[in-house]
């Protein structure tokens, strides 16, 4: 695989795939810049060696239903970097050709991909021809969205000489090392909402990790789905086949034994401490109990090695943050190497000032964990050609 070291730089204009999809408060400033920091390595070796640096990335869809904008994130780019970082409204079309074309050396723009979720998801490749014809050589610098075949990832390198960021270059290099030479014992805590993403690396890990303690939405879900929990959980027929797969007498696997627990509608008179299997149809867990964060805290305790992803609770709710803070203080409270990942753990610690206490935080949360489960992500995949 081609990396950024690779080329010869000097006057080429260069794609940079990056991913600054990063959240934003509600009057639409910053609200955290780990993504734009992260990239700072490969936009500052572009700048050093006198490249024309196009930067392309996204914002995802809208919560609130106001469309936001990639424009603070390159006045952010122009403080970090301490030069001015161009910003345009599109990544095809005249006004991003007008100004690729104006670039001098050294010089940077980022333009927004408004396609994101059109041409760019099927792959379109008269989409990805225009946004290679930008450009002389493909950076992707974009770990976070390495798991998916879209256009900027995956078709532009049909058409460019392409290579790895230094970032996508140090994600690898890090969780490479962590699977191949883990030291033992290897926890696993897994959390976070996204079953459909998750039960796959759930399945690898029970092989290859020494223990797997579980939270979020996936604990109810299994629990529910072995008929512990009367809490009830809509699965398709895919995942409740891989659920009955599970056994839950596997020593290495650890669920919750008890919960905080609220009603579904989160009316917010409503709260109180459930053992699992006495969780009434109207309720729903929000939180580990605290019988299970001592239980999960010894396991952690004797830990080498922490991988994890998504948070234990629904911590948007103050009143259900208490386990994932617990968690996250019996980890760093160890001397284990820890490797953390996903936009809403990512966010939480960090708005806990303990994200920076993690051995490695890496940009990515479906794509660390395909990439931890040994699935070829198709982004790594089009570099190898």
């Amino acid at each position: 695989m081609n990396k950024l070291k690779d080329f010869k730089l000097q006057d080429k204009k260069v794609i940079l795939r990056a991913n600054f999809d990063i959240p934003f408060d509600e009057k639409g400033n910053i609200f955290d810049d780990f993504r734009i920091r992260k990239a700072l390595p490969s936009i500052k070796y572009l700048l050093e060696h006198e490249a024309k640096t196009i930067i392309i990335s996204h914002l995802g869809r809208p919560s609130s239903g106001v469309r936001l904008s990639l424009k603070p994130v390159a006045a952010r780019l122009s403080k970090l970097l301490d030069q001015q970082v161009k910003f345009v409204k599109d990544c095809v079309g005249g006004q991003a050709r007008k100004a690729v074309k104006a670039m001098k050396p050294g010089q940077v723009i980022l333009l927004e991909n408004l396609r994101f979720y059109s041409e760019e998801r099927s792959n379109d490749d008269t989409f990805a021809k225009q946004l290679a014809n930008l450009g002389e050589i493909y950076i992707n610098d974009a770990f976070s969205n390495c798991h998916r075949e879209h256009a900027s990832i995956v078709g532009i390198t049909n058409h460019l000489p392409s290579g790895a960021g230094l970032l996508l270059e140090e994600e690898i290099k890090t969780l490479s090392s962590v699977m191949e030479k883990p030291k033992r014992p290897m926890v696993l805590v897994l959390g976070g909402a996204k079953i459909n993403t998750k039960i796959s690396c759930l399945l690898k890990f029970l092989e290859i990790a020494d223990h797997i303690v579980v939270g979020g939405i996936f604990a109810p879900a299994i629990l529910h789905a072995k008929g512990i929990s009367l809490s009830g959980f809509p699965l398709d027929e895919d995942i409740e086949k891989k659920f009955a797969s599970i056994e839950l007498t596997n020593p290495k696997l650890h669920l919750p034994i008890d919960a905080l627990v609220g009603l579904r509608n989160h009316q917010l008179d409503y709260l109180r401490q459930s053992a699992v299997g006495k969780i009434r149809k109207e309720e729903q867990m929000f939180d580990i109990g605290p019988e299970t964060v001592r239980i999960f805290s010894n396991i952690i305790e004797e830990a080498s090695t922490v991988i994890w992803n998504g948070p234990l609770g629904y911590v948007e709710d103050e009143r259900f943050a208490n386990g994932t803070l617990s968690i996250a203080s019996a980890i760093l409270r160890t001397n284990a190497f820890s490797v953390v990942g996903g936009g809403d753990i990512n966010a939480f610690l960090a708005a806990n000032n303990m994200r920076s206490k993690f051995s490695y935080v890496s940009t990515g949360g479906g794509a660390m964990l395909e990439f931890l489960s040994d699935k070829e992500l198709p982004g790594i995949k089009a570099l190898q050609k």
